[in-house]
């Protein structure tokens, strides 16, 4: 049985963070977030890295990854460029950015083959939810059944204030039905809250967030293409318009091409958003290689 592929998702602005926080240090050897999401894929069975980079930041991305990788997975790179599919249409001046996540999923549809796992670059995802994926892809996924991991609410809070998150709705087997998004998610007094139109509501601790890990069949590739030009007919125009994975996952839920089963880990979440993140997310890399869950020397 072939390897699984690993699709991260490396393309965004960081504008909130303010500099390439895809590639920044955490680590004590200067690894980023993602070699340790890499490093857990490796472990639990992935072939293949491919990276949805923008294309001036090619030079950067391979000195950081290729040698370090080379004999342990194949490595791609893709660039997600405004331009990409969008053939018929006027982008706008003011466009500034790509189109979201369902749009880079397309820009690296040429590099895939057979089932993958589709990630951020900036969130830290635990080597459980890769050990259940890489089961996922390699023993259930098929066209008609996809996957998405889904965390512990609890697991998924920041130190450094409110959250958002969606929450899954799940059928009684376990399929997703719908990803919920709830605004200002906290701990008060002891229970889990969020937000809404200026009420607070409780939350279950164990209810299911999705982090946007996703697990797909090849064929999503071409769906994603057919709404893709759907979304432009519409949003074309939209300097600020984006087309998510979770559009798609939507998609294929209400239209009964695929279940989406929610793969439920233990893993605590951790990531990068705002530069007061960073102290924390060191701290915790430092908390994983004393409890001897990385090596201090991630690649040798």
């Amino acid at each position: 049985m072939s390897k699984p592929t690993l699709v991260i998702l490396a393309a965004g602005m960081a504008s909130r963070y303010g500099s390439m926080k895809q590639t920044e240090g955490f680590g004590p050897n200067g690894e980023t977030i993602m070699d340790y999401s890499i490093y857990d894929a490796i472990r639990a069975g992935f072939g293949k890295i491919v990276f949805i980079i923008r294309e001036e930041f090619a030079a950067q991305f391979s000195a950081i990854f290729t040698e370090k990788l080379k004999g342990k997975a194949e490595v791609a790179y893709v660039y997600q460029k405004t331009d990409s599919f969008t053939q018929g249409f006027t982008i706008p001046a003011d466009r500034v950015k790509p189109w979201g996540t369902g749009h880079a999923l397309l820009c690296a549809g040429n590099a895939i083959e057979g089932p993958f796992a589709i990630i951020n670059a900036d969130d830290f995802y635990g080597s459980d939810a890769f050990q259940m994926a890489a089961s996922f892809l390699q023993n259930k996924c098929n066209a008609s059944t996809y996957a998405i991991v889904g965390y512990e609410l609890r697991n998924t809070l920041s130190e450094n204030g409110t959250v958002s998150r969606g929450v899954c709705t799940m059928n009684t087997n376990g399929d997703l039905i719908a990803v919920t998004e709830r605004t200002k998610v906290y701990r008060k007094e002891n229970q889990m809250v969020y937000e809404e139109n200026e009420a607070v509501f409780p939350i279950a601790e164990e209810a299911r967030a999705s982090m946007n890990f996703w697990c797909f069949d090849q064929s999503v590739i071409a769906i994603s293409k057919t709404l893709f030009a759907a979304f432009m007919e519409k949003e074309a125009q939209n300097p600020k318009a984006e087309f998510f994975l979770t559009n798609i996952g939507d998609y294929v839920i209400k239209n009964n091409i695929a279940s989406i089963a929610v793969l439920p880990t233990n893993s605590h979440w951790f990531g990068v958003t705002y530069k007061a993140d960073a102290a924390v997310v060191a701290e915790k890399v430092q908390a994983l290689i004393a409890d001897k869950t990385y090596p201090a020397q991630l690649w040798i």
